[in-house]
């Protein structure tokens, strides 16, 4: 099993310096991960999402951490591929001069960006999101294994060019596409590429989604692979904050997770804008019920043929997740364990949730929760040391 932190860069009240502050402690609880033992931290793309996610140039953050970490992998999760948000050779740049500087640490995952705020900032055509991140993937492929990339397909003409750098990891970075769907996992196994599977869904959805990926793995004729180098892994989300104190903890995540579905479902289904003010009782049995009440109103209203991907599909509002002590947490992870994860990604930094409660999470899963899982000794005792060589 590996472990890792996924930043969106929340925020529920973005002033200027709360915004500026958020960075600094995202950087802090990378910072922190690494020393906890946690494997690798994602960051996502997206643009002009306010509240939901100002995380719009993860490539520049995750340099930041690089800097200021040694061991932990660095991933993209995702970059947003159609080619009016980044042109594939410039994605094949960037991520080479990164995996150099951080000594082949980086992993590079692919998504769609999809919702009409992001695509008519950068005017690009939402009809093609999904051909263009297939064939920026084939791009970046063919530009990591070849002395000069030439790429002549159905959507994007490349005379030859060599690609510079290369990157630091033989033949390249593993590839990784972002999975909310049976099609986009089918589509990431016939591709040869690890899934991220970026839900709510919980450990019994998830289960279902790992046979899903296994049946197109299986049925992998090797025609649309990407790359001759396959990568099967299965990441999936983890909401989570752990505390001594249960019920705080609780309070806590669901508070967050409100305000994390209360914003997807506005960009991503209009909605109206999240309603911070809702807060006391959020722990309790009846803020889940109103948490329910809360997806069915905003389900009702979403004009499905124009989202890329529904909130009904990531089970935004499912509220059973790792939510609680230590021992909760463990229990979640045997969970999600057994319905195939390979790697779970924890999701700390939800819009409402304060530092301290972010970094005490950390702390516990790298002293309690992680060390579970180790297969032998040497992690417990690297904790112990302070050392993850």
């Amino acid at each position: 099993m590996k472990f890792s932190i996924i930043f969106e860069a929340q925020l529920a009240d973005p002033t200027a310096e709360r915004e500026h502050q958020l960075f600094h402690d995202s950087v802090e609880q990378a910072v922190l991960a690494e020393r906890m033992g946690f494997d690798r931290v994602w960051a996502v793309e997206h643009h002009s999402l306010k509240w939901y996610a100002h995380m719009s140039a993860p490539e520049i953050f995750l340099t930041w951490v690089a800097a200021r970490t040694s061991t932990i992998r660095v991933g993209h999760g995702v970059v947003c591929m159609p080619f009016a948000f980044n042109h594939p050779a410039r994605v094949a740049e960037r991520a080479a001069t990164l995996d150099l500087l951080s000594g082949g640490r980086l992993d590079l995952g692919a998504g769609r960006g999809g919702t009409e705020q992001e695509t008519s900032l950068c005017g690009v055509d939402r009809d093609r999101t999904a051909q263009e991140v297939e064939e920026a993937l084939r791009i970046i492929g063919k530009a990591w294994q070849h002395e000069e990339l030439e790429y002549h397909g159905e959507l994007i003409d490349i005379p030859p060019h060599p690609i510079l750098p290369r990157p630091r990891q033989t033949p390249h970075p593993p590839l990784f596409l972002a999975c909310s769907r049976t099609e986009t996992l089918r589509q990431a196994a016939e591709l040869g590429i690890g899934a991220l599977v970026m839900g709510f869904a919980g450990p019994e959805a998830i289960a279902g989604m790992r046979t899903a990926y296994d049946a197109a793995r299986a049925e992998r004729r090797g025609d649309r692979l990407v790359s001759t180098e396959i990568n099967d892994h299965f990441s999936v989300l983890c909401p989570t904050i752990v505390l001594d104190d249960r019920e705080r903890a609780r309070a806590v995540g669901l508070r967050g997770q409100r305000f994390f579905a209360q914003s997807i479902g506005h960009w991503y289904g209009g909605a109206g804008l999240p309603d911070e003010a809702v807060v006391e009782g959020a722990g309790s049995e009846q803020a889940a019920a109103e948490l329910r009440q809360a997806a069915e109103q905003v389900v009702a209203r979403l004009n499905e043929q124009r989202i890329p991907v529904r909130p009904t599909s990531t089970a935004t509002f499912h509220a059973d997740h790792a939510y609680g002590t230590a021992d909760d947490a463990i229990a979640y992870v045997e969970r999600l364990r057994a319905a195939g994860a390979d790697e779970v990604m924890c999701l700390i930094q939800m819009g409402t949730v304060p530092q301290e409660a972010c970094l005490e999470t950390i702390r516990q899963w790298g002293e309690k929760v992680i060390p579970h899982f180790a297969t032998d000794g040497r992690r417990t005792a690297d904790l112990a040391t302070g050392d993850r060589t």
